[in-house]
């Protein structure tokens, strides 16, 4: 694979909260996900681009990159990810940065020994995400990101 990250031990499962609530459960990863849902997803992340960063942040009142993922998986997909960007990159199969789907996960490192930063691919080399900016779609083949990228992975498909 492309990435040192790769070596990692991967987790390929996931909490999930059922329909109607309950206690969560655990699924495998990658989850399937309706197409309906996976719409759902891009139309949540427009509803919330320009949302302020806030560090720590987990909610619409400001997100942080980690939050941001892990609110729009759980309001979208139900799925209970972890919380920093490093243990997120963990999930999942690995994914070629050429073999991107809707949906995975993309992982920057800004010193190139960790993961610290994280978006949500939505297709046609563009991703969405939390910056200090607040929320933003960039392209992946912009100078810094490109630069920063460090790996991706796949938590859902569409059934």
């Amino acid at each position: 694979m492309e990435s040192k990250y790769s070596l990692k031990k991967r987790i390929s499962y996931i909490s999930c909260i059922p329909e109607g609530s309950g206690s969560p459960v655990t699924r495998h990863i990658p989850l399937k996900v309706t197409e309906r849902s996976l719409e759902q997803l891009f139309s949540s992340i427009d509803d919330h681009l320009g949302t302020h960063y806030r560090s720590g942040g987990t909610t619409p009142d400001g997100f942080d990159c980690s939050g941001f993922v892990q609110y729009l998986y759980k309001q979208n997909f139900r799925m209970l990810l972890p919380r920093t960007s490093g243990e997120l990159a963990l999930l999942g199969s690995m994914v070629p940065k050429k073999q991107l789907h809707p949906g995975d996960l993309v992982f920057f490192s800004s010193d190139g020994s960790r993961v610290d930063h994280v978006g949500i691919f939505i297709g046609d080399n563009r991703f969405a995400h939390a910056s200090t900016g607040g929320v933003r779609i960039n392209k992946l083949l912009d100078q810094y990101y490109n630069l920063h990228y460090a790996c991706a992975s796949h938590l859902i498909t569409t059934e």
